[in-house]
This record gives structure tokens, sequence and C-alpha cells, in this order.
């Protein structure tokens, strides 16, 4: 990717190396928990943390509070992540503005091994999240190892993809989608909510993809190979390929996310459309 002329958020705060509260009662059972929950069968972690803390957990001290900045050029991981940020901050803003609307930037939170968010205690374990409650992100940026080592996704664009679809996370709740999507989730049954939860993230995914065509247009940030790490990432964290790799079989009845197959063919979508009208993932039956 072309980041150099890039411009950096300064919607980042840097809590990497800051303690936080004690998480759920029973310390590494409350972890192989979130870790099986998570990584296994990627679970969004802001619907296992919605509502507060779970029945028995400890209390949590209150969320921190960090000075939002733009990091330094030398922490270059940091300084990749403002610049992506800041990207993404750009096209929203100029989309929202299209259709009459403001739109309000999200904070990207950087945190080490776990965090105290609005909607809950978190691991690291958890992956990358957004929270409707404090509208910020999370990301602790061992993830990324995670992403190149386990789920075979390398590349500076993969990197990419994953802030832009939690930004597109941020999008759907500024546009209301978030909150309509909960209430629907709330009246339907388990098998119910996982259908919604999987067309929230495909939608994500394709917002992603929108986010990555108009930065292109704009400046020309993509070089050769980087849509196809892209895909990549999209494929690599689908369910199918996450419950095959963890258990050595799929149950679809257990999806969260979506397929590898539906979420390359979303992320796809945004990028060969730019519009956010084609990113309606509640409006079709067969995703």
């Amino acid at each position: 990717m072309r980041i150099e002329d890039q411009r950096r958020s300064d919607q980042i705060e840097d809590r990497r190396g800051m303690s936080v509260g004690r998480g759920v009662a029973g310390g590494g059972i409350g972890l192989v928990v979130i870790v099986l929950l998570a990584l296994f069968f990627n679970i969004d972690p802001s619907l296992l943390l919605q509502g507060g803390a779970p029945p028995g957990a400890v209390p949590q001290a209150p969320e921190q509070r960090v000075e939002a900045r733009a990091p330094s050029r030398e922490d270059k991981m940091a300084d990749f992540i403002a610049a992506v940020l800041g990207s993404t901050e750009d096209t929203w803003t100029e989309l929202f503005a299209r259709s009459g609307r403001a739109y309000r930037k999200p904070t990207l939170v950087l945190f080490t091994g776990a965090v105290q968010s609005a909607c809950g205690f978190a691991q690291a374990a958890v992956g990358p999240f957004y929270c409707p409650a404090d509208q910020k992100l999370y990301i602790d940026l061992a993830f990324y190892r995670d992403l190149q080592d386990r789920f075979r996704a390398p590349g500076d664009f993969a990197q990419a993809y994953v802030v832009a679809h939690e930004v597109g996370h941020h999008v759907q709740n500024l546009l209301g989608i978030a909150e309509k999507v909960q209430a629907a989730q709330q009246r339907a049954g388990q098998r119910g909510a996982a259908a919604l939860s999987i067309r929230m993230e495909l939608q994500a995914d394709c917002l992603a993809g929108i986010w990555a065509a108009h930065a292109n247009r704009s400046k020309r940030i993509l070089e050769p190979g980087d849509l196809e790490e892209g895909l990549n990432a999209a494929a690599a964290v689908g369910d199918d390929r996450i419950q095959m790799a963890s258990r050595g079989y799929v149950s679809p009845e257990s999806f969260t996310h979506g397929s590898s197959q539906q979420r390359v063919r979303w992320f796809r979508r945004g990028l060969e459309t730019s519009d956010l009208k084609a990113c309606d993932t509640f409006a079709i039956a067969n995703l």
C-alpha cells in the first residue's frame, strides 16, 4: 500500500502497556471460553459483551481515558494504522456528505493483552472489535501476527482490511442499522440472531470494499497484489475456514460471520460497485 502521503488520523488512543481491571471470574476458564468462542467460532465480541459483565464476573474498573492523538512516525505499525484510519475518515466523510449527513469519526484504541470498553472487559484473544456504546475500535496489534501466521493472510492491505471492516461497523452504527439489527436479534431465537449477525458482518465487509475502491480512486493507495491480500484476508476469517482449522469439520448452523466465499463475495461487491445500496445484505435471500 502507498501510505507515505496519506493523512494520519489523530483519533488514536494508545493504551498499550496500561493495566486494566480483572476479567471474568475464574481467570483461565474465562479466557479459554473467550478463545474458543472468538477464535474458533469467530463470535463477534460486541455481542458477547453486550449488556455489561456476565453473571459471576468480577466488577470492572472504569474505562480508561487517554488523549487521542496521532502516533509517532517511528512507531511503524501504529503509524500504519493511523494512516488507514485517516483514509477511512476521508472516504466516509465525503460519502456521508453526499447524502447530507455528517460523519462522526470513531476513535481507535490500541491495547496490549486486555482492555476495558463501554461494552465490557475483553481479552486480546477476541481479536479486533467495535463497541457501539463508545463508538471506538479496539485492536491489539499482536493480532496481525495471528493474521499472518494462524490465518495465513499476510500483507499490509490484509491489515488495512481489518481496520476497514471494523470501521464498517461504525458506519452501520451511525446509519442506525446496528440499532435495528440488535432489536431484531432480541426478538429472534438463537438461530435467527446468528443469521442477522452474518448479514451484519457481510455488510461490514462490503463497506470495507467501498472504502478501498474510493481511497484508491482518490489517492491511488493500492499496489500490485494488494487486492489479492484483502480478498485472501476476507476468505481466511470465514467461519468455515476457522472451524475446519480448529475442529476439523464445518458446522454451518453455528456460523456468525459468514463463509469464506460469502465474505470474499461481499468485500468484492463493495470494491466493484462503490455503492452503499449494493451493500444491503438484508434485502436479498441468497448471500
